[in-house]
């Protein structure tokens, strides 16, 4: 059985010739790697076992025409995504197949720590000396003196030089197989799919990491026939990227990786979640004048606990069945740099986590509310510590607004870490966001394991409640 679909559904729905076409180009070497990998695949009778991890660049299409697994990356992540799925399913087969844009660029730092992890991982590496997919430009392994849209004089010394990334990997001690071959000629070909086979194998065999270089034509970029392409990489190439194995060794079976669990049970265990499910309190997604995907934004000083109350709000939303995200972002310092999050709450689904444009805004300084205040949309609300906001600045008069002394309330029950708990009271009472139970629910679920300082917690968030409520009346 091949390992190749019957027909390729990317080109014109799978109909006539095209449904029987790749998308490379006239001469690419792609589609003689694809062949060998999927010989090797097909020979070793691991099809049912195989993953191909293919990241941005010539070969993202792959998953159209070869029937494996298949799973995408983001450029350059292959290596880390192949990891994640060797230790989720060790009986797996996982091919890590990338371009020199991909790996020896934006993918160094993955590709060198993963080679030197050394676990079972068969890469296929496709150097074909130019950025292919993305417009022709300088790629690492760009020969030197060679035209790119981004060396249009050639490649010189303030570009670097080329970058042999087999004698690189062959260095680190992590690998137990390494090998650069070609594709200009029927020898060389031969070569190819006895190197790309005996990487597969060595997974198979649970041998360790293995690596394969393949020198590969792009007429398209060097503007060349295939036959002229053919002839630059055997007599420019092979100069700079000689041929042949550069690491093969005997190598002990690697230790037998252990099969993750997949039971509820202990993911509860590990990530400190409960099996039963959360008191409900809301009858419907909140009603409070806005759509049915609720964007807040906290923000203040590292240490106010923004953050903190960011994620009991996103807490607090999951518990009423609604989806939810948060989004933080940090700034220069853990303590007296800016923090601020982004929280989004959806009754189906939250499309965009990020919330430039707020509903409702929680301010734990001035320079928050200066700055975000502005943002709120028409019919929002603001909640700002008063303690620390000597004025508030003018905004939107539809956008309603509450000072609340956070900090000196908190310094009045003796904890200042509390304010961020005061202020959680106060936009509920400020919004009706949630029911007061559904705050004060996602708040002994956080501290359950310091049960002690529930009562405290509870005490600010219905100071934080008093203090709206004493401004309305």
């Amino acid at each position: 059985m091949s390992i190749f679909y019957e027909k390729f559904e990317r080109h014109d729905h799978g109909r006539g010739l095209k449904g029987h076409s790749t998308h490379y180009c006239p001469g690419c070497g792609h589609g003689l790697a694809h062949k060998y990998v999927s010989d090797a695949v097909e020979q070793l009778g691991i099809q049912d076992r195989t993953v191909l991890v293919s990241p941005v660049g010539c070969s993202v299409f792959m998953f159209y025409y070869m029937d494996v697994g298949n799973t995408q990356a983001a450029h350059g992540r292959a290596p880390a995504v192949a990891i994640g799925h060797k230790l989720a399913n060790p009986d797996s087969i996982v091919l890590s197949y990338q371009g020199d844009g991909d790996l020896a660029s934006i993918g160094l730092a993955e590709i060198v720590s993963t080679a030197q992890l050394g676990i079972p991982l068969s890469v296929i590496f496709i150097n074909n000396a130019i950025y292919g997919m993305t417009g022709g430009q300088l790629a690492p392994t760009t020969l030197m003196g060679q035209w790119s849209s981004t060396s249009p004089s050639g490649r010189d010394r303030l570009a670097g030089t080329p970058m042999r990334m087999a004698e690189l990997i062959a260095q680190l001690d992590g690998p137990v197989y390494v090998e650069r071959v070609a594709l200009y000629d029927n020898k060389q070909r031969v070569k190819a799919q006895k190197a790309i086979k005996r990487a597969i194998q060595n997974q198979v065999e649970h041998k360790g990491f293995s690596f394969v270089e393949v020198l590969a034509e792009c007429p398209t970029h060097l503007h060349k026939t295939p036959q002229e392409t053919e002839k630059w990489v055997k007599e420019e190439m092979t100069k700079i990227f000689p041929l042949g194995v550069k690491k093969d060794v005997a190598a002990e079976p690697w230790p037998t990786i252990p099969v993750p669990t997949f039971d509820p049970g202990r993911l509860y265990q590990v990530v400190g979640g409960v099996a039963e499910a959360p008191a409900r309190h809301c009858q419907g997604f909140p009603a409070i004048g806005f759509s049915d995907d609720i964007g807040l934004k906290l923000a203040g000083s590292g240490g106010d606990g923004a953050q903190t109350a960011a994620l009991l709000i996103a807490r607090a939303a999951i518990n009423e069945g609604f989806d939810a995200t948060h989004i933080p972002s940090y700034g220069p310092e853990s303590r007296g740099g800016t923090s601020y999050a982004d929280v989004r709450i959806a009754e189906k689904e939250v499309l965009s986590p990020a919330a430039p444009s707020p509903h409702i805004l929680v301010a734990f300084n001035a320079p928050s509310l200066a700055r975000f205040g502005p943002q709120v949309v028409p019919g929002g609300v603001v909640v700002y510590d008063s303690s620390t906001v000597a004025e508030a600045p003018a905004l939107d008069p539809r956008v309603r607004v509450y000072g609340v002394p956070f900090t000196k309330i908190a310094q009045d029950l003796g904890k200042l870490v509390v304010k961020n708990i005061i202020a959680l009271g106060a936009l509920q009472a400020a919004t009706g966001l949630f029911p007061k139970e559904t705050f004060l629910g996602a708040i002994r679920q956080v501290l359950k394991e310091k049960a002690s300082l529930i009562p405290l917690n509870e005490t600010a968030f219905s100071r934080g409640v008093e203090a709206v409520a004493a401004k309305r009346s």
